[in-house]
Order: structure tokens, then C-alpha cells, then sequence
């Protein structure tokens, strides 16, 4: 990988160096052809591909502020089948290709956003407050229409006229106005897509724009502009897995434990395929009037709809017994004691226990925008703007799985390779129903709704001075409102039969060949597996009916688990689901914005080389409100039996159980100063600085009232010499809590430098360089804090609280390098051809007010338990120290190929990115059972295999580096008529995560989606 990544830099680096030496030399011939005779220069036709760049050049080389941009040819004609897949062309954008929130699962289209290594990214739509419900701050990318979109621009240090939030940068999606067109304006657009992995499924798309303006002598000039689009979208992952290795040592006597000869033996292996559908709608309309010339009125309604369903199907190790299973004879294991290839079994169980399981998720959001904007010159220097908002939001959720056991005699795996090669079990064995039992069921819900009201009034006066040009100033005013419900803190995980039930609470599990347990699941196939690299045997999973029948169907299946209790004689509850009932299943939050700004324009033209910018201050006062539950249960009250003494009941802390209601209110102020200053050096070439401070409040996730508070009533035992309890004392209460939140967090705030070098060669031909450095504060991570309740008593107590603060602070600098240029110069044959190419550097680091490293992990997975969830933990209790920002990749580098000439236009484009940081304590590499090889750790728990679930591991989970080849070729048959094919990831690259452990770095999974090919058909008129 290192390899690779050396590599691929430098050919970035060479290629901006050849190329822009060859712009340099084409530029000085040509303005030294002196030569009356010499031939006229051939007449270059500027439309499509060239005319984009053209514009986003254009807008990046005016802009007041550091900004980069893609601008559709026309409309409905972004270059990517998505905006999150347009935003990752752009320098020091990268796209997570992983589900937001789910590193387990691939999301083909890319999911977050980050700027310079940043998720504080700000989402704006015509300028204007973009997000959507569920408690983030930013709008889904790849939920919004790219047909609907006339440009994306980036902004990546802010100014102060620019609303606040854009700490790692502002993404504004622009769209069409009437009148930006000169009179009627019409188009079409069709297409299908192919995906190689997931064949026959439809994906039509279709939009249509219309857009005409008209005048009127009494009335003035009107423009109206419709345009909708509406898109299916089936694609499909599969994945192999490999489950975190486990360190079986030579010895559990102290004495002869050698840690060298500990082999590292993975828990086990599995694969998942998914299918996803996103149904995704985008209605668009626009009216403006202008009355005279110094008035002008637009609305605007923007909605974007879509509806996502997933249908998976999972097998997965289920093993807790690791330190039972052994490696065959013929086991293949490297220097440092890792598994690479053979079978593992689990022969004192008889093999080791699966779960093959069927997920449903879906998914239905919408979020319309209404807008309403007024700007009116009331002089010749003075224009005063004013801008009405109203968003609203909703989002449902319904996220639920069903599993049936069955237990493996053994796994065969082969890590050498590429993707992991796993046998697991025969046809027969895996087509036998009396193989399987049902197993458990899990189920999510949720719903939110928010709403947004806001007015912006704007004001600039143009001054008539040769160094002030104008000066801005303005105040916006927002209210937004959100209500959350869950109808469960986590998943709803039941049970319905296991092996560990038996003999107590069942006689046996419910077999599917068991006719009276047999309803519910089906033999099925899933073909095609990693495009026919696997032949997986047909395996019985539940119906697709039964998990979407939820909760009906699932009441029958928890009813099998009925039957067994009743044949055992013993008492089992009922299956309860989950519902909305609970009132702390509701969450309500409010949040008033009150900000002003004052921002100076100036320029000094006539010195030899002339300075322009902008200096400006916003003041910004954040009011929140949010409401919730506050629920408290007191511990098992301390007894002595056996006529034992008991003492220091007076250490107890007594608090009566509660569950109230609880309103918090937190406000601030934040003042947000900015300067933008450019050094033109010649009309080519350009020097940027610029410096501000932005910021970013919490998601509204973060700020929810929810808090859940335990306590535990400490003793000391005194027992005799046959060990007998003789006397308990009571030495106290600890008191603790989680929250999902923190009304009281601060927003994190950054200090934002840039400096650029900026070389503008040709319309469609620049050289940029931009060196940055972000300098964050009160970064929000997961520590303690203290909650104060009061016991009967009346006296105050202390909860020791862990949930979100302000705990830490960082920084994120490096570098942008960018290319892009069409070659003029080159023979006939070639004119037409272009590249673009770009690399971006991000160091950076984050420091913990209060660190918490220690070299080994002890404890269980609690939220307290800070050096799990923040440093990481193997699976022999070694932790893993400093880990980098999350989500943020050192290198990230764009090359592509265009060519556009008589009618043909095509593109070959590739996005590489290195590998970055998913999370700590992941699911799927994390657990309860580690070993602990603490040399001081108790006797009873040094070497010992944890039967109580007292030693937590969870592992540093990477993305391996990635790179994804797109293309695409069009044909213009007139100036209105055009067909073309889209290719994405052309080399069928694969999805690679990477788990960290002492022992080496591991394959965790792989994903592979195939390429995808979309004809398309556009018409203009």
C-alpha cells in the first residue's frame, strides 16, 4: 500500500509539473509569433466540458473568498451520477464510501462529506440554510438530485457575510433562475443504468426543465422555471469478513506463558449482500419578477424526496468460546504466530456457532425548502436585500433483522490472497433444516420532523473612492425546531431460542425441521457472489415477508420460544416490540439564532501590484432549548444473612427513583472576525491570504436530553477461616450516568489561514497552490461530566455523567496542489484533449484535555471505560495509544483525461484517496471476552479467558486506501441532441477496511459493488 501511495503521488506531482511547463511554453510562443505570415491560429470552439471549466475557473479567480467549484455544461448535466460523487472531483474533498454510521456496510454511491480532512462541513442551497431531520446540521448529498443542480461551489475559508457553521468548509448547491436564460429554455433527459453485480435490475431516470420569461409594458418582466427529476437507483455490495484475531498463549501458568510463541488465531469469517434501492425525487421551481430595474423579486420551492430500502442477507460467526476453537495440523501461520490459511474448528462444542440473518432497512425522507427573495435599489449606490426561508424536514425509519443458528463443524480460510477465500460447511449440511434454529430478532424505529424559520436583510452601499469599494452589512434571524423519537435507546434485541437456553428455560431450540417451527424461512441462494469468485450454497434465512412483517409476523415466530417454555414447565415473558409509547423515547430541541455582520470591500488598483479583499466581523448569539427525560433507578439493597453484621448504612447515598421530564437551556455568544486579501501580480497570476475564525455547533444529536443515571452500593466481605460470611460493610454509593447527549456543549470553533498561489494561463488552463491550517478548539469527544440530583435527604449528590463535552482540541494543515488545462498547442488530430489534476496533503492531530491513555485496558465496555473508546484495545488487553482524526486521509489525489472535440466529448477520471481512520470500538471489532495478558493483573483474571465479560477490546478500524476509475463518452448529434454513456469504477476496485492489532494489520472486510455503465439520452430546445 505504502508503495502504491509513494507512487501515486508522484505521478500527480510529475504531471502538474510536465504540464504546467508545457502551458508555460506554449504561452511564450505564442507571444512571441511575431511573423505577419504566419497562418491565423485555429479558431477553438469553446462549449460542454470546456465552457464548465471555463466558468468554475472564472468564478474561482474573481471569488472574494478561497473557493472552488464544478459547474454543470447545461443543466441536468453535472459530470457524476451523483452530488456527492461531483464534490469528491474537487481538491481536498474526499467521500466515505462506507454507509453514514455503518463502516460495516458499503455505500456505492459514497456517503460523508469532508473538507481538508473536516466533517464540520456547512450545506447552503441558492445561499440559504440546507439540512436535513434526524439531528445532523448538514443536508445528505447524495439525497439531493444532481439533475436538479447548475453548480456546486466549495468555500473553504469563510467570510463574514457568510452564514456561520463552515469550519472545515461551506458546500453551496446552486441552482437554475429564469432568468438566467435569455428566453424559453426546455429539456429532456433519460437513462438507464447496468450493474454488472446486481444484473436486471431497472434504474430509469427522467427529468425535464422548462423555463421561459416574458415582458410587460405595465407589469414589468416575468421568469418561471419548473424542473423535476426522478431516479431509481439499485445497486449491490457483497463483502467477506473476517472476524478480529485472538491471541491463544502457550500457557495460562504465569510461570511458562511466553508471549512469543502466542498464536493469533482469527474468531472467524462470514459475508454479506446487499441489495439497496434509493428512489430519489427532486422538485424544483423558480419565479422571478423584475418590475423596473431597480426591483427584483424571486420565489423559489425546492423539495428533494427519496425513499431507501435495503434487503441483506448476513452470515456471521456468533463464536464466544475462542479460546476452545484450534487451528488443523496443517495450519499455515507466519513469523509472528498469525493464521494465514487451514481450518478452525471448535471440537469441545462441537464446532462454532453462526447466525444467518435477513435485514431490512428503509428509509423515507423529505425536506422542502420555500424562499422568498426581495432585493430593491433604493439609490444608485445603495441595494437592500431581504431573504425568507422556511425548511421542514421529516425523516422514518425502519431498520430490523431476523436470525436463524445453526453451528459450523468447521471454517476453512485462506488470508493470503486478495479478498479472504471461506468455505463454510457442504451443500448438504447447509441445506438441512435440522441444522437451523431461530435465534433472536432486533429491531430499530424512528421518526423526526424539523422545521426552520429564518429572515436575512442585507444591506450594501457602493462607495465612489478609489480604495473603498463597498461596504455590507446585515442581520439574519432563525428559529429551527426538532422533535427525535426513538422508539428504543439501541437496537430491540430478543431472543428467541439459543443452546444456552437449554435445560433451564427450553428443553432444545426450535429447529426449522421441526414441522411446528418450520414456518417463517426458505432455502436461498445468493448467485452471483462476488461476481462468481464464490459459489455459495443455497442456506435458509427467514422470508423477506417475515422481517417486513413486522410486528405480526414476528409475534408467530417469538411464539415458538412460547411452545418450548411450556413444554419445559418453566415461565418465560412474552415477546414485547418495540414501540413509541415510552415518553423518553421523545426528544424535543429548539434552537434562536441572532446574528449581525459588517464586512468592507477595498482595493488599492493602482500600485504596481494591486491589492483587493474583504474585512469583516459577524456576531452571532445561539439560544438552545431541548427537552427530554432524566430517569434514575436505585440499586439492590445490601443485606447480611447467615446472621453476618452489617455496618455503615450511614455511608448509603439514598435517592428515590425518578423519571421526569427535563428542559435544559444553554446560550452563547461567538464573534467571527475575517480578512480576504488578494496581491494580483499580473492579470494571470494572483497571491491570496486569508484568515477567520468559524465555527460549528454541536449536531442536534449531540445536544439531546437524555440522561440515564445508575448507582452502585459498594461493601467490603469479611468471611472466616471456612468462608463464612461474618460481617459487611457498606463503604458507600457510587453514583454514574450515560447521556446521549449535552444541552450545555459549545460549539468547536477553529482559526482558519489560507495562502494561495494562483496562475491563471489560459480561460480553461490554471496552476494553483494553497497551503492551510486549521487551529480547533473545544472539539467535542466522550468523557465525563457531573450531573447533580438530590437524595431524600434534600442534600445535592453528585452522578459522575459520561457523555459529550468539549474535551479536546487539534489542528488540520497541509497543502492543495492543482492542475487543469486544455492543449491548444498540440497537432489537429489531438486539439480537443485536456486533464485535470489535483493533490492534497492534511496532517493532523488531536489533543484530550484531560488524556486518559494507559497502557493495558481493563474493565468492560462501558461508556466510562475512556481508553477503550478513545484509544482502542486489542484483543490481549494491550491498548493502542493515539489514533488520528477520524475520517480524515493524508493524501487525496484527482487525475483525469478529457477530450471534446466535433461533437465528442469523453472523460476518463480517477480518485484515489489513502487510508483514513473509521472509528474505535466499531461493531464487528469490538467485544467483551479479551484476554488479559496484564502481567499485573489479579490472579484470577491473568491469562484466564473471561467468562463474565470483564475485558473489553475494541480495534482501531481503517479504511485502506482506494481508488475508483470513472469515465464517460457523449456524442452530440446537433446542438440540442445528445447520447452518451457514464461508466463508474470501470476497474471493479474493491472496498478494503483494515483492523489494527499488535499482531499485524488485518483484513477486516472487503467489498466489491462492480462497474456500472448508464446510456443516457438528452434533448434541448
Amino acid at each position: 500500500m505504502r508503495k502504491f501511495q509513494k507512487t501515486a503521488i508522484a505521478a500527480a506531482v510529475a504531471h502538474v509539473a510536465v504540464l504546467s511547463s508545457a502551458a508555460a511554453w506554449a504561452q511564450t510562443n505564442g507571444g512571441t509569433n511575431t511573423d505577419p505570415n504566419a497562418a491565423p491560429a485555429a479558431v477553438v470552439v469553446v462549449s460542454g466540458q470546456r465552457a464548465a471549466l471555463q466558468s468554475a475557473q472564472k468564478l474561482k479567480q474573481d471569488s472574494d473568498e478561497v473557493v472552488d467549484s464544478i459547474v454543470a455544461e447545461d443543466i441536468g448535466k453535472l459530470p457524476d451520477r451523483s452530488v456527492t460523487e461531483v464534490l469528491q472531483r474537487i481538491a481536498g474533498v474526499t467521500i466515505d464510501r462506507n454507509m453514514a454510521g455503518d463502516p460495516n456496510r458499503q455505500s456505492v454511491e459514497g456517503s460523508g462529506v469532508s473538507v481538508r480532512g473536516l466533517t464540520y462541513v456547512r450545506s447552503e442551497i441558492n445561499g440559504r440554510d440546507a439540512f436535513s431531520a434526524g439531528g445532523g446540521r448538514s443536508l445528505g448529498f447524495a439525497d439531493v438530485a444532481p439533475e436538479l443542480m447548475a453548480g456546486v461551489d466549495v468555500y473553504k475559508n469563510p467570510s463574514a457575510e457568510q452564514i456561520e457553521g463552515a469550519v472545515a468548509g461551506l458546500v453551496n448547491l446552486r441552482t437554475a433562475m429564469p432568468f438566467d436564460y435569455k428566453g424559453f429554455k426546455g429539456s429532456l433527459g433519460v437513462s438507464e443504468t447496468y450493474s454488472t453485480l446486481r444484473k436486471g435490475a431497472p434504474s430509469p431516470t427522467g427529468t425535464v426543465l422548462l423555463s421561459n420569461r416574458w415582458k410587460s409594458d405595465t407589469f414589468g418582466e416575468f421568469g418561471a422555471l419548473v424542473d423535476f427529476a426522478k431516479a431509481k437507483s439499485p445497486t449491490r455490495s457483497d463483502g467477506v469478513g473476517v472476524d478480529p484475531y485472538w491471541p491463544h498463549v502457550n500457557s495460562t501458568d504465569p510461570a511458562k506463558y511466553d508471549p512469543a510463541k502466542t498464536q493469533w488465531i482469527p474468531l472467524g469469517v462470514g459475508y454479506r449482500s446487499q441489495n439497496f434501492d434509493r428512489d430519489r425525487r427532486g422538485d424544483y421551481a423558480a419565479f422571478q419578477w423584475r418590475p423596473n430595474k431597480d426591483l427584483t423579486a424571486s420565489l423559489t420551492y425546492f423539495k428533494t424526496h427519496y425513499t431507501e430500502d435495503l434487503d441483506e442477507h448476513v452470515v456471521s460467526s456468533s463464536e464466544d468460546k475462542w479460546y476452545q476453537q484450534v487451528a488443523s495440523a496443517d495450519a499455515v501461520f507466519n513469523s509472528n504466530g498469525v493464521f494465514q490459511s487451514g481450518t478452525i474448528s471448535n471440537p469441545t462444542y462441537g464446532g462454532s456457532p453462526f447466525n444467518s440473518s435477513q435485514r431490512i432497512n428503509k428509509r423515507v425522507n423529505g425536506t422542502a425548502d420555500t424562499s422568498l427573495n426581495v432585493q430593491w435599489r433604493v439609490t444608485p449606490d445603495l441595494t437592500w436585500t431581504n431573504d425568507f426561508q422556511h425548511v421542514r424536514s421529516t425523516t422514518e425509519g425502519f431498520d430490523a433483522d431476523v436470525s436463524t443458528g445453526f453451528i459450523m463443524p468447521n471454517q476453512t480460510m485462506d488470508m493470503t490472497g486478495r479478498v479472504p477465500q471461506i468455505t463454510l460447511g457442504s451443500a448438504a449440511y447447509m441445506a438441512d433444516p435440522n441444522n437451523y434454529y431461530w435465534a433472536y430478532t432486533q429491531e430499530a424505529l424512528d421518526h423526526a420532523l424539523a422545521t426552520q424559520n429564518a429572515w436575512k436583510s442585507d444591506f450594501r452601499y457602493t462607495f465612489d473612492n478609489p480604495v473603498l469599494r463597498d461596504v455590507r452589512f446585515g442581520v439574519r434571524l432563525a428559529n429551527r425546531d426538532g422533535e427525535n423519537h426513538k422508539a428504543q435507546k439501541f437496537y430491540n434485541w430478543q431472543a428467541i431460542t439459543f443452546p444456552w437456553m437449554e435445560g433451564w428455560q427450553i428443553p432444545h431450540v426450535a429447529r426449522l425441521g421441526d414441522p411446528r417451527f418450520a414456518g417463517g424461512a426458505s432455502l436461498q441462494q445468493i448467485d452471483n457472489f462476488f461476481g462468481g469468485k464464490y459459489n455459495l450454497p443455497p442456506m435458509l434465512f427467514a422470508d423477506e415477508a417475515t422481517v417486513r412483517g413486522f410486528p405480526d409476523e414476528w409475534a408467530k415466530i417469538h411464539a415458538y420460544h412460547d411452545v418450548l417454555c411450556k413444554e419445559q414447565g418453566s415461565t418465560c415473558d412474552p415477546w414485547v416490540p418495540a414501540t413509541f409509547n415510552d415518553p423518553a423515547a421523545t426528544n424535543k430541541q429548539s434552537e434562536k439564532t441572532r446574528s449581525a455582520y459588517g464586512q468592507l470591500r477595498f482595493g488599492w488598483d493602482d500600485l504596481k501590484y494591486p491589492i483587493d479583499g474583504n474585512v469583516g466581523l459577524r456576531y452571532v448569539r445561539t439560544n438552545d432549548s431541548g427537552s427530554g427525560y432524566v430517569a434514575y433507578t436505585p440499586p439492590s439493597t445490601i443485606t447480611a444473612t447467615d446472621g453476618a453484621t452489617l455496618s455503615g448504612q450511614e455511608n448509603l447515598i439514598t435517592i428515590a427513583p425518578f423519571a421526569q421530564q427535563m428542559a435544559v437551556h444553554n446560550s452563547y455568544s461567538n464573534w467571527l472576525p475575517s480578512l480576504n486579501l488578494r496581491l494580483k501580480y499580473s492579470d494571470k497570476l494572483q497571491f491570496r491570504f486569508a484568515i477567520a475564525k468559524a465555527m460549528a455547533r454541536p449536531d442536534f444529536g449531540q445536544l439531546q436530553v437524555q440522561t440515564t443515571l445508575n448507582a452502585t452500593n459498594l461493601q467490603t466481605t469479611t468471611k472466616d477461616a471456612s468462608g463464612k460470611t461474618t460481617a459487611v460493610h457498606i463503604d458507600g454509593t457510587s453514583l454514574t450516568g450515560t447521556s446521549d447527549g449535552n444541552a450545555m456543549l459549545k460549539p468547536t470553533t477553529s482559526t482558519n489561514i489560507d495562502l494561495t498561489a494562483e496562475w491563471y494561463f489560459a480561460k480553461a488552463g490554471s496552476l494553483t497552490f494553497a497551503v492551510f491550517n486549521k487551529d480547533l478548539k473545544d472539539i467535542i469527544t466522550t468523557q465525563a461530566y457531573n450531573y447533580t440530583a438530590t437524595d431524600v435527604a434534600g442534600k445535592p449528590q453528585t452522578f459522575v455523567v459520561t457523555g459529550p463535552v468539549n474535551g479536546a482540541k487539534g489542528f488540520a494543515r497541509g497543502f492543495e496542489i492543482a492542475h487543469q488545462q486544455y492543449y491548444d498547442f498540440v497537432p489537429d488530430w489531438l486539439k480537443g484533449i485536456g486533464t485535470q489534476a489535483s493533490w492534497t496533503y492534511v496532517s493532523s492531530e488531536r489533543t484530550l484535555n484531560k488524556p486518559v491513555y494507559n497502557a493495558w485496558c481493563q474493565g468492560n465496555d462501558a461508556s466510562s471505560n475512556y481508553n477503550l473508546y478513545i484509544n482502542g484495545c486489542d484483543t490481549d488487553g494491550r491498548a493502542f495509544g493515539k489514533t488520528p482524526l477520524q475520517g480524515l486521509s493524508r493524501h487525496t489525489i484527482n487525475l483525469a483525461v478529457m477530450y471534446e472535440q466535433h461533437g465528442l466529448s469523453m472523460r476518463l477520471a480517477y480518485n484515489w484517496r489513502s487510508r483514513y481512520l473509521l472509528g474505535v470500538n466499531q461493531w464487528g471489532s469490538r467485544g467483551n471476552n479479551g484476554l488479559n495478558t496484564n502481567p499485573a493483573a489479579p490472579a484470577d483474571k491473568y491469562l484466564i479467558p473471561t467468562t463474565v465479560n470483564d475485558q473489553a477490546f475494541g480495534l482501531p478500524l481503517y479504511q485502506a486506501p482506494y481508488g475508483q476509475l470513472d469515465g464517460s463518452i457523449f456524442y452530440d448529434f446537433t446542438d440540442k441532441f445528445r447520447v452518451g454513456l457514464e461508466a463508474t469504477n470501470l476497474t471493479n476496485a474493491y472496498t478494503r477496511q483494515i483492523m489494527e492489532q499488535h499482531a499485524g494489520s488485518f483484513t477486516r472486510q472487503v467489498f466489491m459493488s462492480g462497474p456500472r455503465y448508464t446510456i443516457q439520452a438528452q434533448y434541448s430546445f
